[in-house]
């Protein structure tokens, strides 16, 4: 323990990396799946009732009631993939997370499901709509963000979509702005024993970082854990879509003001 309080005050959190906390570790993955399927916060996957009225804003405003062919990126446990395949549509999901690919393979037989990182996966082609949701675009490094939307526009059909719920700038700026703070537990999403851990953000030229320190009580091991979260303006994410023929900017996946963190953003491909 002592080893890992004089880590802690000789921190020095310095990145310049690219770093995200370890999604494709199974066993980090099947803590994390603990948190997608709770119905006690929206941490991980939002609550059901909540992903229900998203979904039928999709299926009334983008997809017009019609089936269509659906790629959703970095689908998690399927929440929504399931729900828009039990509505008629052709879906598939992908996500890095095995522990939440094989809980959307258990839970939805209607979809596909690939198992493997955005970054480097083959998408595939003659989709109605590409979609990535809960700001999952932003804790990608810009780089890797615009690459991922070229690769969805070669996916999509002419006249396809591309919906991205995408975090605000402001909101990304005002959740690095807090205190530090630390909690304790007999178990959760860094371990499945009693830990401390200590939260610290900061902001560092348009991205949010949070840092980790996980203290394990038994061992006196001290993990360290970063995420990064990349704030785009209006304009910004106007950049990133030169690609689409028109782009809409809607307050919410319900269409409606929300709480202001997240912004969905439908991308128009031209036609044929």
């Amino acid at each position: 323990m002592q080893s890992a309080l004089k880590s802690l005050l000789n921190r020095r959190p310095d990145h310049t990396d690219w770093q995200k906390i370890p999604w494709h570790e199974p066993e980090f993955s099947r803590r994390m799946l603990a948190e997608h399927v709770s119905q006690a916060h929206d941490l991980a996957s939002r609550r059901l009732s909540t992903i229900d009225r998203h979904i039928q804003w999709i299926q009334r405003k983008l997809l017009s009631d019609q089936p269509a062919r659906i790629l959703d990126l970095g689908c998690g446990p399927g929440f929504y993939t399931s729900r828009l395949a039990a509505l008629g549509h052709a879906c598939t999901g992908m996500d890095i997370s095995p522990a939440s690919i094989e809980y959307a393979r258990a839970h939805d037989s209607a979809s596909t499901y690939i198992l493997g990182d955005v970054l480097t996966l083959d998408f595939g082609t003659d989709y109605d709509l590409v979609m990535m949701l809960y700001g999952e675009l932003n804790a990608f490094a810009p780089e890797a963000a615009a690459g991922i939307i070229t690769r969805a526009h070669v996916a999509l059909k002419p006249g396809g979509s591309l919906l991205l719920e995408a975090s605000t700038y402001e909101s990304i700026y005002r959740n690095c702005q807090v205190a530090a703070s630390w909690y304790t537990t007999e178990r959760g999403l860094f371990a499945d024993e009693p830990y401390l851990c200590l939260n610290e953000a900061r902001w560092d030229v348009d991205r949010a970082i949070d840092d980790m320190y996980v203290v394990l009580v038994e061992s006196g091991e001290m993990q360290h854990y970063t995420t990064m979260h990349q704030a785009y303006t209006e304009d910004e994410y106007h950049a990133l879509l030169t690609a689409f023929a028109r782009v809409r900017i809607f307050p919410s996946l319900t269409g409606d003001v929300d709480n202001g963190n997240f912004w969905a953003i439908v991308a128009d491909k031209a036609g044929g």
